[in-house]
């Protein structure tokens, strides 16, 4: 990985939706001179399990090589179904751009990392950011701030949850059963918000450049869940890139931090948002 570049701090932050309720937001920030790149994080786990600090390994690297990180609580079920925690999502893209300055950054600067579940929900979020329901709550400090990404990474991630639910029955995951029927309604839901066919249908507007991590050992997903998103990307007109790592399992960056595949991953992603972020 990259010699670390810049001292940084943690901290937590709260971001207001208009109930009245606040999602907390963990922001790791480098010290210095900005103007840095900044990224909405949205981790993974099955939609049903993590929380803000669950890739603060990666956030923190960000953090130490010039990248703002921050990492929102959104909600997940029971009360967090499906479309609710994307709207989580779209309200924290928003409160990023419009806090940017504060953090040393700009909202042109702001980017987004999702994981599995967590890449599933941001696809879905900047793929149709003016879907009402995506952007169903006012941000009152800057009602007029909007959820587009000048760049997007996705990691291992569930780009369409239907086919993912099938490989699931198939091989009979009761774990990832479990996680799809906590989430999802029903299946015509998980066919509507679903990032590989949102494509295929054209239902998108301007693409960011886009890039894709996949192990070759990932029995979370079918293994050509990440080629088949980089290959709708591009058809539909945008660029993307797909890091293959041989023998790497599904989240290999938090489950051997220390591998030498984590640092070409960390790697990679550090480089991909200095390139992207002009």
């Amino acid at each position: 990985m990259h010699n670390k570049t810049h001292e940084f701090m943690t901290e937590d932050h709260e971001c207001p939706r208009p109930d009245g309720s606040t999602m907390l937001i963990r922001v790791a920030r480098p010290q210095g001179e900005g103007p840095f790149p900044a990224v909405v994080d949205i981790h993974g786990g099955g939609w049903v399990t993590g929380d803000r600090k669950q890739n603060a390994l990666m956030d923190d690297t960000f953090a130490a090589n010039g990248i703002v990180a921050a990492a929102p609580e959104f909600r997940m079920p029971p009360d967090g179904k499906y479309p609710v925690s994307i709207a989580d999502v779209h309200l924290a893209v928003r409160w990023l751009k419009a806090n940017a300055a504060s953090f040393g950054s700009k909202p042109e600067l702001v980017g987004g990392v999702g994981a599995s579940s967590g890449g599933h929900q941001l696809l879905t979020m900047m793929l149709k950011p003016q879907d009402p329901r995506y952007g169903a709550l006012v941000l009152s400090q800057s009602p007029a701030m909007d959820a587009s990404l000048a760049y997007v990474i996705a990691c291992w991630p569930v780009a369409d949850p239907l086919r993912r639910l099938k490989m699931a029955q198939e091989r009979g995951n009761k774990n990832l059963l479990d996680a799809h029927a906590k989430y999802w309604a029903s299946e015509a839901e998980m066919a509507e918000g679903n990032p590989q066919l949102m494509l295929e249908r054209g239902e998108h507007g301007k693409l960011p450049p886009l890039l894709v991590l996949q192990g070759t050992n990932d029995d979370n997903l079918p293994p050509d869940m990440a080629s088949n998103l980089v290959s709708a990307w591009r058809k539909a007109g945008g660029e993307a890139t797909l890091n293959v790592f041989e023998g790497q399992v599904h989240a290999f960056i938090n489950r051997d931090p220390k591998s030498a595949e984590t640092a070409q991953a960390l790697e990679a992603m550090v480089n991909f948002i200095h390139a992207k972020a002009k």
